[in-house]
Parts: structure tokens; C-alpha cells; sequence
């Protein structure tokens, strides 16, 4: 797998050229995006990782194989940010989910050992109303014995209202698990767009 980091921005103004396919990671502050990514492109550090959340505040993007772009967007939710930095970063999310002007598809994370938030909810509404084509992934899944794991999913599906038509994919970055599965929907996706569906 090719990785070339592109550079990060404050908005949606100069974005790569040219137009490729967008793969946007959205998830809440601490909920394991920046380690799923980089177990995902095999890069050790490629996307940062920090025990503070809201590490991320730009939009990062990464050329895939020359195929795609991986778009990094900030966390959302209890980062320590001011009320005004939260109120540019909704509105960054909203303006990039409802934006038609390039194709995109979207991975939306949620650490697997909580219900979904209220911010959760309202992100899952913007991805739905976007049209584009999404799938929920659930994090951290080597933290939830295994017992409980059908009932933290069950959960999940329920609380986001989820459809049986969108995937819902279980991961774990430090366990190796979900990988071929996250990237066997990647590639179903850019096949399909190829194909004009």
C-alpha cells in the first residue's frame, strides 16, 4: 500500500487535486481514530496519536495508492476546546458531510464500549442526509470481553438507528482485528463508483 500524507486544512478551501475519491474517519475525541488509521495504511505514526483528545483540528488528507484520499477529520465531544473552536468544528462537519462537490464515503467510529452520544446521534444524521454511501465502525472491540460484545453492538445499531443495509464493521487496532474487513468496503465502494452506481 502507497501512503503519501498531503498536507492538513483549516477548511474546505484547497483541497487536493486532483479529485479522487474521499474516505472521510469521523469519530469522537479518544474514541481510537488516529490509531485505527494508521493500523489500517500499516504506518506507524502516519496519523497522530495523543492522550489528549482533539489532537486532530484540521482536515488531513492522505493519497491511497493513488486511488483514493483518506480525509482525517477532527474529533468531536468532550475534546477541552474553547466554545468557539467547538462551534468551527460543527460547522466544518457539516459544511464536508453535505458538500456534493467531490465523491466521499464515510467511516463513522465509535468507541465500542459506549452508547452512542448525542453528538454521535446528530453526526449520524448529517451522514445520512449526505446520501453518501457510510459504514459504522465500532473501536477498541479487544476492550469488551466477548460476552458483552453482541449487546454493546446491539446497542450501537439501535441507538444510531441503523438499517440493516449499512455495515457495521468491529475493529481493534492494537488486536489486528477489521483491517480486510475495512478495506474489502473501501474497495467495494470505489468499484462501484467506477462503475458509476
Amino acid at each position: 500500500m502507497q501512503v503519501e500524507f498531503l498536507g492538513s486544512f483549516p477548511d474546505l478551501k484547497g483541497r487536493p487535486e486532483p479529485i479522487l475519491p474521499e474516505f472521510a474517519f469521523l469519530g469522537r475525541s479518544n474514541c481510537g481514530k488516529s490509531s485505527l488509521i494508521n493500523y489500517l495504511l500499516q504506518r506507524k505514526g502516519m496519523a497522530k496519536t495523543s492522550g489528549q483528545p482533539g489532537k486532530t483540528r484540521l482536515l488531513n488528507y492522505f493519497l491511497v495508492d493513488e486511488r483514493f484520499h483518506l480525509v482525517d477529520l477532527p474529533g468531536y465531544g468532550y475534546a477541552k476546546v474553547s466554545k468557539v473552536q467547538r462551534k468551527q468544528w460543527w460547522g466544518l462537519f457539516e459544511r464536508y458531510l453535505l458538500r456534493n462537490d467531490r465523491p466521499m464515503a464515510v467511516l463513522h467510529l465509535l468507541d465500542s464500549r459506549h452508547a452512542p452520544s448525542e453528538h454521535d446521534r446528530e453526526v449520524a444524521g448529517w451522514v445520512r442526509e449526505s446520501g453518501s454511501p457510510f459504514a459504522v465502525v465500532a473501536t477498541k472491540v479487544d476492550k469488551l470481553p466477548k460476552n458483552k460484545q453482541i449487546n454493546h453492538f446491539r446497542e450501537i445499531i439501535t441507538g444510531l438507528g441503523l438499517t440493516g443495509d449499512v455495515p457495521f464493521l468491529p475493529t481493534s487496532a492494537s488486536e489486528n482485528v477489521g483491517r480486510q474487513e475495512l478495506l474489502s468496503w473501501i474497495d467495494e465502494v470505489l468499484t462501484a463508483s467506477d462503475h458509476g452506481v
